[in-house]
């Protein structure tokens, strides 16, 4: 038995997130269904971020065990020929088999995109989110600099979730705008459920000029999600890359 690591890159629009649902199609499903007829086993991957319905990915990660002869880095070949064009593994290879990508201690990735024009753009449509109203990107940055550092995200978190902490730390929030296309870049040591997405509603609240900037501490303080702004779109969300450094007690 050998544990094979895949590095897998998705556009999630056609799909009910990561996780097997009974009510559609994910990711980890058309996965466990690929490998299973490459290796003529019954093959349950696991994956180090469960992404939600349309939330895309560049490199989410995940691994299966398995008794094939196939050396791991000729999966990637294999397992592309049988996946549909929206999900594409990018790397594989064989990993120590007690690796488990989901209580590891890791740095991820991600980016939030919007598109801030007159009209929207069909090319954009379904990796972007549109706003017509005029985003001051300076303000955005002010409000951003208050979430760097380790701080407890209580109020960035969707009501329910279910973690033994919500101290996190980010440690960059880059925001870039080329031409339309405003870039939110994250990257933290863990992210609460839509801890993104809302961080990414109250920015685009702050950048539209309904919020000062200075409204973050608050927030922050607050640790109340009825005072942060809305959780913005999936599909603007895309999950960049992980990277790991060693074992953690819990799933982030």
């Amino acid at each position: 038995m050998k544990r094979i690591k895949l590095v897998v890159a998705y556009d999630g629009t056609n799909y009910h997130g990561w996780q097997i649902q009974k009510n559609g199609e994910t990711i980890e499903s058309m996965l466990n269904r690929a490998l299973s007829e490459l290796t003529k086993e019954t093959i349950c991957v696991m994956g180090a971020s469960r992404t939600d319905s349309g939330v895309h990915a560049m490199g989410n990660v995940a691994v299966f065990d398995t008794e094939a002869k196939m050396p791991g880095d000729k999966f990637v070949y294999a397992l592309n020929q049988r996946l549909p064009e929206d999900i594409r593994v990018q790397h594989s290879c064989e990993v120590p088999v007690d690796f488990q990508p989901r209580y590891q201690k890791t740095i991820k990735t991600y980016e939030y995109r919007i598109l801030n024009r007159r009209f929207p753009l069909p090319a954009y449509r379904l990796n972007t989110y549109f706003t017509y109203y005029t985003l001051d990107i300076e303000r955005m940055r002010e409000a951003a600099s208050y979430l760097i550092g380790e701080h407890d995200f209580q109020s960035f978190c969707a009501a329910g979730a279910q973690v033994k902490t919500t101290i996190r730390t980010i440690y960059d929030l880059q925001i870039v705008k080329e031409e339309d296309l405003i870039t939110l870049r994250i990257t933290g040591n863990g992210f609460l459920y839509n801890m993104v997405r809302i961080i990414a509603g109250t920015l685009i609240k702050v950048g539209s000029g309904e919020w000062e900037p200075c409204v973050i501490p608050g927030i922050l303080a607050a640790k109340d999600r009825r005072v942060a702004g809305p959780t913005a779109p999936a599909k603007g969300l895309t999950l960049m890359e992980i990277h790991f450094q060693g074992k953690s007690e819990e799933n982030h």
